[in-house]
């Protein structure tokens, strides 16, 4: 076993369990050393809010356990944390990390911010990672943008925050440079703005019924902190209004920004509410020239996105396929060349020793003679050495050459040193 993954992802473990395994950056060289201690001969630990897997070259048996052990400790109570997770190993290692980098195993099938976390984590990772490793994230990375070039995976807003960004596209056909006002401060408001600020969209104010929150997301943004009662003028000036709060029923109600929208003349005023239950009052989207998106609007936009996606998939698979072939007929060369040289050399010490013997036999032949013997014995060698190399070669390229390898190994003695 050479190349492995072990980790846990949205899939197998749910958000409770997957945030006790998140790594933050300070945390990632103890937990790849302790791997490495445990026998891994290079390591690369990629930690998302969707997954954390640790890659591994030349794992052994043990640090396989090793990973288990650290991310068992996070969960704190006494569970396996094998039981969330997958153990991949060679080609089907490599194939995963692929997939990973093309989007095509995230949770938002072909979301670009996948391909920035696989090299933040390589990044993180160089000094532990080597030589097959770092050749390894080289190449996801290149999938990763191959699949994204060459195939409309990535096309379209998957997602409530990215389709809030599409949509206001439609209103301003320039998003850069327009303002936002942001009302609410969780994780849901903090992304979506993110994702406007990402466009040159410019978070001006951030408001939210607990000023302090407020003001902790607006120092992230660069944008000025305010109290819900303090934003309904601003809807005056703002081009977007994004609202995710955590009221139970509406707060943007007609009475507290009609006259604020009417102050704004005839420009476009484009209102994103992607709270549950609804931050915006339906009549507020009926003022003139306002245009209000609900949590619905835009999940109906991210699925349409979707649907376009997975016609995309075929096409981003076959590229994932080309490549881990590329990839492993690299590796598998790595193994395969150093045996068969050292095969070929301690098979043609053999046949020097039994040549030098038999010709001390045959001292009455000619030079001629002697020298056919000698082209003789090098033809032979080749011959039975032939077949061998083809198979292992082949084998090695369709990724299972290793077996093969310590078979031959083994039968041929190629661990031992001379004279043991």
């Amino acid at each position: 076993m050479s190349l492995a993954v072990v980790g846990v992802n949205h899939r197998t473990a749910p958000l409770e369990v997957r945030e006790r395994f998140a790594h933050a950056a300070r945390e990632v060289p103890a937990s790849l050393e302790r791997v490495l201690a445990a026998g891994a001969g290079g390591g690369v630990l990629l930690s998302t809010c969707n997954r954390t897997e640790f890659y591994l070259a030349e794992p052994g048996e043990e640090a396989p356990d090793a990973v288990w052990a650290i991310l068992s400790e996070r969960l704190g109570d006494g569970r396996s944390a094998s039981a969330y997770g997958y153990f991949r190993r060679d080609r089907d290692a490599v194939r995963h990390l692929y997939r990973v980098s093309a989007g095509l195993e995230s949770m938002i099938l072909g979301e670009s911010q996948i391909q920035g976390q696989v090299r933040e984590a390589w990044e993180m990772s160089k000094s532990l990672a080597g030589p097959v490793l770092h050749r390894l994230f080289q190449s996801a990375l290149l999938v990763g943008a191959r699949v994204r070039s060459e195939t409309g995976l990535a096309m379209g807003a998957a997602s409530a925050a990215s389709a809030a960004v599409a949509v206001a596209g439609k209103i301003f056909h320039q998003l850069a440079g327009r303002s936002a006002l942001v009302l609410g401060a969780g994780d849901m408001a903090e992304l979506a703005a993110t994702c406007l600020a990402s466009e040159g969209v410019r978070v001006t104010m951030v408001a939210n019924r607990t000023y302090e929150r407020a003001q902790a997301v607006a120092e992230e943004l660069g944008a000025r902190a305010l109290t819900l009662d303090q934003a309904w003028e601003h809807f005056a000036t703002a081009d977007i209004v994004l609202s995710s709060t955590a009221a139970p029923h509406a707060v943007v109600t007609w009475e507290r920004v009609a006259a604020a929208i009417e102050r704004r003349g005839r420009r476009p005023l484009c209102i994103l509410d992607v709270a549950v239950p609804r931050d915006v009052e339906p009549a507020v989207g009926r003022l003139e020239n306002v245009f209000l998106y609900d949590i619905d609007d835009l999940q109906t936009v991210a699925a349409q996105a979707t649907a376009e996606r997975r016609k995309e998939i075929p096409a981003a698979e076959h590229i994932v396929t080309e490549e881990v072939d590329r990839f492993w007929t690299w590796y598998g060369g790595l193994a395969v060349v150093p045996v068969l040289k050292e095969f070929r050399g301690r098979l043609d010490q053999v046949r020097a020793q039994e040549l030098e013997r038999a010709l001390k036999r045959l001292a009455h032949l000619a030079p001629e003679d002697r020298a056919q013997i000698e082209q003789f014995s090098h033809a032979l060698l080749n011959k039975f050495l032939h077949q061998p190399t083809i198979a292992l070669k082949q084998a090695a390229h369709v990724g299972r050459g290793y077996g093969l390898l310590e078979a031959l190994k083994r039968l041929f003695g190629l661990e031992q040193r001379d004279g043991e």
